[in-house]
């Protein structure tokens, strides 16, 4: 490996195409990378919102998507122990509940138990599966069955995946609550108290009415921040052919904090988000090979793909098919 990659990613020792895993990291005390990043979030969307009135609507709309997508990457980065080695730190970077429905530390549980790449994809024990079983599958009437089909597809996941997922996560929660899940009760009266500041923000001193701001910022963003999700898994037989790979993206990499070469955070998830491009192309050939293929040439490709045709069907059975992919 290039001096140039060590320095950049910090490491003592690093993975080579035979030993695919990272052996030793040295972690910088404070990535500044990710703390300009969340500044340039935060200040931005509090830009945003207090000019709103300002800026005209087809500006407003996907200048809002793009701050609370970009936010959820920062989340993402920040639960996997970015960008200081304090973890109070870093979840008080993360915390701030600007997309309002998905409180922080719910949000690294769930996605912390997701990294099980034995079980990616599983719809019974990965948390961020987009597959039913069997019997839920039945269960659904018909009419979301069609609804379901229609999310699989590109044009349906950034239209309806955020009716789908916002609901059903909210009703998990409420169930847990109800029963008196202390841990969940702790999360909540936190993340709420964090809601109400975030609005008496928005509603009280920029007079955004809340039903715009849940237009323009919240459903959006969550639905951009779900393009991301949605080609990066498919079922497999192989657990290392479950992680997809989307070259050639520099803007929407950036907003994905380059997740979307996923397989390499998937291999190294304690590796910050500005290395990951350096890394890939270094390892790419091994990568794909690991990975069987499957690759998309951009979000174009992925979007194009599966504009109206299902990216998987929704039933998956605990035996895992092969994935088909295209070889690079």
């Amino acid at each position: 490996m290039s001096t140039r990659l060590k320095n950049i990613i910090g490491m003592v020792e690093i993975s080579t195409p035979s030993t695919p895993r990272i052996i030793k990291l040295r972690r910088a005390r404070v990535e500044w990378p990710t703390i300009g990043l969340a500044s340039a979030i935060y200040g931005g969307w509090a830009a945003l919102t207090y000019w709103f009135d300002a800026v005209p609507w087809w500006l407003a709309l996907p200048a809002a998507a793009w701050l609370i997508a970009w936010q959820m990457s920062l989340q993402h980065e920040v639960l996997h122990g970015h960008p200081t080695k304090s973890r109070k730190i870093n979840a008080a970077l993360g915390f701030v509940p600007l997309s309002l429905w998905l409180p922080y530390e719910r949000y690294r549980q769930l996605h912390l138990s997701h990294h099980r790449d034995h079980l990616l994809t599983d719809p019974l024990d990965d948390p961020e599966s987009y597959y039913l079983s069997p019997d839920n599958w039945r269960k659904r009437p018909w009419l979301v069955r069609m609804l379901t089909r229609f999310r699989n597809t590109s044009a349906g996941r950034l239209l309806l995946n955020p009716a789908f997922a916002i609901p059903h996560f909210l009703i998990g929660d409420a169930r847990a609550l109800l029963a008196g899940s202390r841990p969940h009760w702790r999360i909540w009266t936190v993340h709420l108290l964090g809601v109400a500041a975030i609005l008496a923000w928005v509603c009280g001193v920029c007079h955004i009415p809340l039903w715009q701001y849940l237009v323009f910022f919240v459903y959006p963003g969550f639905a951009l921040a779900s393009l991301r999700s949605f080609a990066e898994h498919r079922a497999a037989a192989v657990p290392g052919h479950r992680t997809a790979i989307v070259e050639n993206a520099p803007v929407l990499g950036l907003l994905f904090l380059y997740n979307n070469l996923h397989v390499v955070h998937h291999d190294h998830p304690f590796m910050p988000w500005y290395a990951i491009p350096a890394f890939y192309r270094a390892h790419r050939a091994k990568l794909i090979q690991q990975n069987a293929g499957l690759v998309y040439d951009g979000y174009r490709d992925v979007i194009g793909r599966y504009l109206f045709r299902m990216h998987h069907s929704p039933v998956l059975e605990r035996e895992q098919p092969r994935p088909v992919g295209r070889a690079a």
